[in-house]
């Protein structure tokens, strides 16, 4: 190991990791290396290694200039979204480097291990799943399919939220999903051990969590649009930002 290796950052962005998740960050990180000629592995190449292990291999831009200023601006607000919301985990970075099926991505560490989770943390995960599409309205006056896996899981939590967790004033301290009382196929049949009126209230909760929360990505928008524009055009530049370059470009504009 290189001597600028930084085990906490290290493990900072690797919360979650099972044994053979950080084998294979440091075999790839060692290839890394290898691939250079280098002598030793450094801190460089276990980032490297961490972004391939978690997002998935980077693969080459085939994107058209209005389609990268639309991940510019899309990305972008999901960071500074996430800036904003007071329960969020801490931003670590924001790119607009296709990796995977991704066409950029923001990412978010945990504080600390976590096995349990509040209705503010859970709100704020809606909010940020929500800026990108947000984004796009206000600069592009239509949202695009580039939300789509950003709103099914919005859609999935909010719905969670709801028939499991109790997190609905309206319908209060209910469980709506019982695992227990069901039977094999008994999801194939249709089969709900709540009514239909229920079923259309919950429907209703979901949709008001998710449009409440809509709100809040709203209003982080019009109040940091400048600091959106200046995030978006850094990566238009750059492709990719750390949580330091975003907390100077927020705090400048």
């Amino acid at each position: 190991m290189a001597s600028d290796i930084d085990l906490e950052s290290i493990a900072a962005a690797t919360v979650g990791f099972s044994e053979a998740d950080l084998a294979n960050l440091v075999n790839e990180a060692a290839l890394l290396a290898a691939r250079e000629d280098k002598n030793q592995v450094s801190n460089v190449h276990l980032e490297r290694a961490r972004d391939k292990v978690v997002l998935g291999e980077q693969r080459e831009s085939i994107l058209t200039e209005d389609e990268r200023k639309r991940t510019a601006y899309h990305e972008a607000d999901h960071a500074l979204t996430a800036f904003h919301m007071p329960y969020a985990d801490a931003l670590r970075k924001v790119s607009i480097i296709p990796r995977g099926m991704s066409l950029g991505c923001t990412e978010q560490t945990p504080r600390e291990d976590k096995v349990n989770y509040g209705q503010h943390y859970l709100e704020d995960r809606i909010s940020i799943m929500l800026g990108g599409r947000c984004a796009e309205k206000l600069i592009f006056n239509e949202a695009s399919s580039g939300a789509s896996n950003d709103l099914q899981q919005a859609s999935l939590l909010a719905r969670h939220m709801v028939t499991e967790w109790g997190m609905s004033e309206n319908l209060g301290p209910l469980s709506f999903n019982n695992p227990e009382q069901s039977f094999p196929g008994q999801e194939l049949l249709g089969h709900k051990d709540y009514s239909e009126h229920t079923a259309e209230l919950i429907d209703e909760e979901v949709s008001s969590l998710i449009r409440n929360n809509e709100l809040r990505t709203e209003k982080v928008l019009e109040e940091h649009r400048q600091a959106l524009g200046a995030i978006a055009e850094a990566l238009l530049e750059k492709e990719t930002l750390s949580d330091e370059q975003i907390d100077q470009l927020v705090s400048r504009n």
